[in-house]
C-alpha cells in the first residue's frame, strides 16, 4: 500500500499541473471504489478552479471554491498526469477509473485496479472531514518531536512499533517505514510504547523525518502497482536496512534480520542491534 513518502511523492508531480486551473470536464467511469464516487461530481466540478493541493495523512487534498477532493490511493491506485497531445488522450486503460480534464488540456487520471482507493467530495474544509478530523499531527512537522512522542506514549503499554502507526498518535508512519525508523532508532518493535525513555523518544522521533524525508527524496518506494505521476516507481527500497530482508545479514552488525506478526503486519527487525 502506498505510504506517506509515496502520496508525498504524487502531490509534489501533480500540484504545479493543476494549481490555478480549471476544470472543463470530469468522466467517472468506474464510480464503485472504497466508498462510492459522488453522482454529481462532474457537474460540482466543472467551472470550478484548482485554488490548492495538499497532504494530510495518506489523503491528497485538491480545493476548490465549494469543498475539496480527497483522493486515497488505497492498494494500488496511482494519479497520472497528462499534458496536451500526451499519448493518453483519448485512450483510457481500464483501470482509469476518474479523468479530470482542465480548460488548457491538461490531464488528471485516477488509476486504480483494485479499486481499493477513494476519491471524495467533500463540502468543507478537509481537516473536518469524518476520516480526518481526529488525526494526530503530521510526522514531518515541529509538532511531531520527541517531548509530544514521550507524553503520548506513557499510557500507551502496546508494541511502540503498534503505537507509531497509529493514525491517532501521528498520521503517515506506515508499515515498512515504522520498520525502518525503528532499526535507525535501535530500538526493538516489541518494547512496551510507554517503557521509552525520553531520550529515546527524541531520538525515534528525529528517526521518523529522517526515515520519511530520505524515502520522499527517493521518490517512494516501488510498491506493486505504485508509479507516481510521471508514470515512474520510487526506488528507497535500495535502502531498506531491514523490511524485506528476512534472513538476510542485517546491514550493521551481520546477523541475521528476523521476522515476526505484531498486530498483524509483518514486523523486520535485528535482535541484536535493537534492544
Amino acid at each position: 500500500m502506498p505510504e506517506l513518502p509515496e502520496v508525498e511523492t504524487t502531490l509534489r508531480g501533480i500540484e504545479p499541473h493543476i494549481t490555478g486551473k480549471t476544470v472543463y470536464r470530469v468522466t467517472v467511469r468506474q464510480p464503485k471504489l472504497r466508498w462510492p464516487v459522488h453522482p454529481d461530481l462532474a457537474e460540482i466540478l466543472k467551472g470550478q478552479t484548482v485554488l490548492e493541493c495538499s497532504r494530510r495523512a495518506k489523503y491528497l487534498i485538491i480545493r476548490f471554491q465549494t469543498g475539496c477532493l480527497l483522493i486515497h490511493l488505497g492498494m494500488s491506485g496511482s494519479l497520472r498526469i497528462f499534458t496536451a497531445g500526451d499519448e493518453r488522450a483519448g485512450a483510457p486503460d481500464k483501470h482509469d477509473h476518474v479523468d479530470i480534464v482542465f480548460a488548457d488540456g491538461t490531464l488528471l487520471v485516477y488509476r486504480d485496479p483494485r479499486r481499493f482507493g477513494a476519491v471524495l467530495w467533500y463540502e468543507g474544509a478537509a481537516e473536518y472531514h469524518p476520516l480526518l478530523h481526529n488525526a494526530g499531527p503530521e510526522p514531518l512537522s515541529p509538532d511531531f518531536n520527541g517531548g509530544y512522542l514521550y507524553r503520548a506514549l506513557q499510557k500507551q503499554k502496546k508494541a511502540v512499533k503498534t503505537a507509531l502507526m497509529d493514525n491517532a498518535l501521528v498520521v503517515g508512519v506506515g508499515n515498512i517505514y515504522a520498520n525502518e525508523s525503528l532499526f535507525e532508532a535501535a530500538i526493538s518493535p516489541y518494547r512496551p510504547a510507554n517503557l521509552l525513555s525520553e531520550q529515546e523518544c527524541e531520538t525515534l522521533a528525529a528517526t521518523v523525518k529522517d526515515v520519511l524525508g530520505r524515502a520522499i527524496a527517493a521518490g517512494g518506494s516501488t510498491l506493486r502497482d505504485f508509479v507516481n505521476s510521471d508514470g515512474k516507481s520510487g526506488y528507497f527500497q535500495q535502502e531498506y536496512m531491514v523490511y524485506g530482508r528476512a534472513g538476510e545479514a542485517c546491514r550493521r552488525c551481520g546477523t541475521p534480520v528476523e521476522k515476526s506478526i505484531i498486530g498483524q503486519r509483518g514486523t523486520f527487525y535485528c535482535a541484536v542491534c535493537q534492544k
